[in-house]
């Protein structure tokens, strides 16, 4: 098997996070009286870290940034957290990997507190070897810093066999900057287009297809 150490996104890879952060979105936005995004806009925010993606589509400042942030974690919190799914065939997927040999790892722009609480809800904990996020003072919050943080956290020394998963042209291009090569899915929220212009290894249209390519 070329890639031995696998390091997987979460929303939108592992888990279909959809309802839980547009809810949180539509609060944080209420709460400061702010123009309701549009569906494309909503789905903008699933993936990409969450301070960018309020002042990319509003233009806020620092200060209104960090409001919106508070009142989006604020709903995230109590109950958009656990508003999602794990996509089926996902846990084959992760069992069947560990079991040929491979080190699983989560790299993901969501906070690693809540990323932790996602996994363990959903009994994936224990197929991860490393579980690596953002931090929630948002000093660590691009994907590529969150992928160079987990490679340096788990000691992965050998970046030709290992391989970053991802729905997001951001996870591509995280994987880019650190030399790694990248696996694009399309059953999340990215598509073909993105993923290929964001210059990804390889792109699957489905969980099992990941299986077929390592």
């Amino acid at each position: 098997m070329l890639y031995k150490s696998i390091l997987f996104d979460l929303d939108g890879t592992i888990t279909n996070s959809a309802e839980g952060i547009i809810q949180a979105v539509l609060f944080a936005v209420k709460q400061l009286g702010l123009k309701t995004p549009n569906e494309e806009q909503l789905y903008s925010f699933i993936g990409p870290p969450l301070a960018d993606s309020f002042e990319k589509l509003y233009g806020l400042n620092d200060q209104e940034v960090e409001k919106a942030v508070a009142y989006y974690r604020e709903y995230y919190q109590k109950k958009g957290i656990f508003e999602s799914h794990v996509y089926k065939g996902i846990p084959e997927v992760l069992a069947s990997l560990k079991e040929k040999g491979c080190q699983l790892y989560l790299a993901t722009s969501k906070p690693e507190i809540y990323a932790k609480q996602i996994l363990n809800h959903f009994n994936l904990t224990h197929y991860f070897k490393g579980i690596y996020g953002a931090s929630l003072d948002g000093k660590r919050s691009k994907k590529g810093d969150v992928i160079q943080y987990a490679l340096k956290e788990a000691n992965i020394l050998n970046l030709k066999e290992t391989i970053m998963i991802g729905d997001r042209s951001h996870d591509i291009l995280g994987a880019k900057e650190n030399d790694l090569a990248s696996i694009g899915v399309l059953y999340g929220f990215g598509n073909q287009s993105e993923l290929e212009i964001a210059g990804a290894s390889y792109i699957v249209s489905t969980p099992t297809e990941i299986i077929s390519l390592l």
